[in-house]
């Protein structure tokens, strides 16, 4: 196991296992920021937006929060024990052979055509795996289906994909991935152990 420190707030951290990071990008202010370099999106496992909340929420929040702090009513949902169980649990989770070709598939299909400048890694599919198997998991499934991995698809892979100058940047990875979805044969085998 390797020895990580984090610095939160000014403090040094070392994080216990599980560790867990979320990071957020605000598309709005960011003067002052700086794309992250290829190597380093490849390490984040996915990227999802929340977008807003529609009118019905947002007065659900305010009305939720008009006397409370947020983040004073926070509590655990699970211990580390429970955690750990789970992450085992799920890592055990089969994965057919020919659900794992349809990963490769999809994956070299990032890396042909003449936009692409980077595909997706080979890290890019072990993310994949781990959380198609995880996603099998909270589906109550010991094994993973194509459908698992469309599901995934866009918001592990799109991220990790370059295109070149005026081809649509993250919304044109998107896109591409949806495209490689689309065209990429669906395997149709019995997907249990």
């Amino acid at each position: 196991m390797e020895e990580r420190q984090v610095t939160i707030d000014g403090e040094s951290y070392v994080p216990g296992e599980p560790f867990f990071v979320i990071a957020t990008q605000n598309p709005v202010e960011t003067t002052g920021t700086f794309p992250l370099p290829e190597a380093q999106m490849d390490r984040f496992m996915m990227r999802l937006s929340m977008g807003l909340p529609d009118r019905a929420e947002e007065l659900a929040i305010l009305e939720k929060y008009m006397d409370k702090e947020p983040l004073a009513e926070l509590e655990s949902v699970l211990t580390l024990e429970d955690l750990a169980k789970a992450r085992t649990e799920a890592a055990s989770v089969f994965v057919h052979p020919c659900v794992r070709e349809y990963m490769v598939d999809i994956v070299e299909a990032t890396r042909k055509g003449d936009e692409i400048l980077l595909g997706v890694s080979p890290r890019g599919n072990l993310a994949l795996l781990r959380c198609a198997k995880a996603y099998a998991w909270l589906e109550g499934r010991d094994y993973c289906t194509p459908d698992d991995i469309k599901a995934l698809a866009v918001p592990v892979l799109a991220h990790r994909i370059v295109l070149g100058y005026g081809a649509g940047g993250t919304e044109g990875t998107v896109k591409r991935v949806e495209a490689i979805l689309a065209s990429t044969p669906v395997p149709t085998e019995e997907f249990r152990k």
